[in-house]
């Protein structure tokens, strides 16, 4: 589909903040006075932690040495559900690589470089709410049960609009210190679009004082999934465009639909390989004529499933790929109307993360709902880019002629720790994204 201007082509002219004032002085410097101090904002001390974390984790790739992972004495503290707001800030210089915020970045390339989902799901949730004044904040927070990544990717639908809802990881014993920091910074208040709720809760998963919660339960994953597309259709008032019905027991299958969920709106359901489950049914019932879009192969979701769906949806089709990457890589490509990323060119933006991570894919997925809005694409091992995703991310590589100032842009987000993803893949990515000059004036 051709565009009718480049994402870039209205960037203001006119000199630097310096040069400006320059041209504008006339009166001599006064002395300056003393300011009084103000406390900075806990998102701006994380950003800047984050950039001095960044020269130390480039001279530690480049040296060879190890991942952050080793470098962080075991896991994060729990704060017990009962305890009130957290309102400790950390200060610049201070440990930020266990919160996950981008520390470290190409030029078309940055990292979320968490140690676990939690510390991503923070940095994803603060990169895409700053959090420095009312305006970007979040309405609502959902937390996810870091035992339970099928409900995250499920409850992954809540970051669409109206609602707006993103990720942080919770559990039944309490709640990571890297949550508890993150959802002090992004200090949700609620909204008519959250029906007045600060945090919505999925499962059982420990709360803090001080938040309105609304809290989904349900037993097991189906249901638990149902559940929350009832939640986002009484949150929205309105039925969704389409449902998504991914895999039950296949996480690294079901993993692309997070993302989508979070950009669409459209709520995702589980299906057996062999059975479709009551829950399951039940739900599409409900909504007689949404289109359903099973996610998978036949080896994760059976023909036969397949043929259950479709005698209660009027209209069932299959995206899949033979294995977790591809099937990403079906997904981003996949256009059928309003339904589908259809990423067949360049200038988007991508998520990439790691297929044995499940919980990565809801923990990232308020970056493909917000910024440079792009599908999640997987890989499966820490040192090598699959050979498919590299001609994929080949096939959509930007080029220019003669101007690469009004050309279009690819960026990716990579999330997780060089134990997740290392440098070099990272790298590899980068040049994948690259601008590159494909004919014109020499």
């Amino acid at each position: 589909m051709a565009r009718e201007k480049p994402i870039n082509a209205e960037v203001p002219a006119g000199g630097t903040d310096e040069e400006r004032a320059a041209k504008g002085r006339t009166r001599p410097k006064l002395p300056r006075r003393p300011r009084p101090r103000r406390r900075v904002p806990l998102p701006l001390k994380l950003v800047g932690g984050a950039i001095l974390l960044a020269a130390v984790f480039l001279v530690a790739a480049i040296l060879g040495g190890g991942n952050s992972r080793n470098s962080v004495d075991g896991a994060a503290p729990l704060v017990r559900g009962d305890q009130t707001r957290p309102d400790s800030a950390i200060g610049v210089g201070e440990p930020t690589e266990e919160l996950g915020y981008p520390a470290f970045a190409t030029k078309n390339t940055t990292r979320v470089g968490g140690g676990d989902p939690a510390a991503d799901a923070a940095g994803a949730a603060l990169a895409v709410f700053p959090a420095t004044d009312e305006a970007q904040r979040p309405a609502a927070v959902t937390l996810v049960d870091e035992a339970d990544p099928e409900a995250a990717i499920a409850a992954a639908v809540l970051m669409a609009a109206p609602v707006r809802a993103p990720v942080l990881v919770s559990g039944e014993d309490g709640m990571p210190e890297v949550s508890a920091e993150a959802l002090a910074a992004l200090d949700p208040g609620g909204s008519g679009s959250t029906g007045g709720a600060s945090l919505f809760a999925i499962g059982d998963v420990a709360t803090p004082d001080g938040y309105p919660t609304r809290r989904v339960r349900a037993a097991g994953a189906p249901a638990m999934a149902a559940a929350i597309a009832d939640l986002r259709d009484r949150l929205t008032g309105s039925p969704p465009g389409h449902i998504v019905v991914a895999p039950l027991g296949a996480a690294a299958f079901a993993m692309p639909a997070a993302a989508w969920a979070a950009r669409s709106g459209d709520p995702i359901l589980y299906a057996g390989r062999k059975k479709l489950p009551k829950a399951t049914a039940r739900a599409l019932r409900s909504r007689p004529k949404v289109p359903a879009y099973v996610l998978g192969p036949s080896s994760a979701i059976s023909s036969d499933v397949l043929r259950e769906v479709a005698a209660i949806s009027p209209q069932v089709r299959r995206v899949a790929g033979e294995d977790p990457v591809a099937n990403a890589i079906a997904l981003a490509r996949y256009d059928d109307g309003d339904f589908g990323w259809n990423v067949n060119d360049p200038g988007h933006g991508f998520v990439v993360a790691r297929s044995d991570e499940p919980l990565d894919a809801a923990a990232a997925s308020p970056l493909s709902a917000a910024g440079t809005w792009g599908p999640l694409l997987l890989t499966d091992d820490a040192g090598t880019l699959p050979t498919a995703l590299r001609g994929y991310l080949l096939d959509v590589k930007p080029g220019y002629t003669d101007d690469p100032t009004r050309a279009f842009y690819n960026h990716v987000w990579v999330i997780g720790d060089q134990e997740a993803i290392e440098v070099g893949q990272q790298a590899e990515i980068d040049a994948l994204a690259e601008l590159a000059k494909i004919g014109g004036r020499p």
